[in-house]
């Protein structure tokens, strides 16, 4: 007899990425996709948490040499930096492969990493789709990935003097989401794979 409790389902890697509602859509992301790596869940909460870990974490296992795939090239990767939380944040997007800078920005005062991450990824999507380019672009935040599906930036900063051009980043970033479609594709770094993102900082 075929189950109809709901399920929600973490693909880490396949044709496209995330938590997906239904077994159908689940299965659009991994059918003919080689190496596919997914798992059903019994609730949202689960599925979150699992997905902000990479596969191998969430197995607690190191990756086979013949499952590491490596990252797409044609891409952009975006990070950000602070200096304490909140503190002097700065963010910046790159060429994945060449580590050239194609944007950088900062630094604001009083901001944390979650907002320049999610600053960062408007910031390449709005890029990417001025050059007209079919690039994917990548961040290894799974927080700022949400905020920008949802199109809101959840932050529990308070708005004071020292931060109010940050807030007015913000809001010029939800506005870009509520004002433009995009195709791009968002697409989780896995630094346990592949090491840090391209567009790290280095001050860890």
């Amino acid at each position: 007899m075929k189950s109809n409790k709901k399920k929600y389902y973490v693909v880490w890697e396949g044709n496209n990425m995330g938590i997906f509602n239904t077994w159908d859509e689940c299965k659009l992301q991994t059918k003919n996709y080689k190496g596919a790596k997914y798992k059903s869940f019994a609730t949202l909460k689960e599925a979150e948490a699992a997905y902000s870990m990479s596969y191998y974490e969430f197995k607690n296992i190191e990756p086979k040499k013949t499952d590491v795939n490596p990252p797409n090239y044609n891409s952009i990767s975006v990070d950000a930096a602070s200096s304490g939380n909140p503190g002097k944040m700065e963010y910046q997007g790159v060429d994945t492969k060449s580590k050239n800078i194609l944007f950088k920005r900062g630094p604001y005062k009083e901001a944390t990493n979650n907002i320049g991450e999610f600053l960062g990824l408007v910031h390449g999507l709005a890029l990417l789709k001025k050059l007209k380019s079919n690039q994917i672009i990548y961040s290894d935040s799974v927080t700022a990935i949400s905020w920008v599906k949802k199109k809101k930036c959840k932050t529990k900063l308070v708005p004071n003097k020292n931060n109010k051009e940050v807030f007015v980043l913000i809001q010029r970033a939800i506005n870009w989401l509520n004002t433009n479609s995009y195709n791009t594709k968002i697409v989780k770094w896995e630094t346990k794979k592949w090491g840090e993102i391209p567009a790290d900082f280095g001050r860890k």
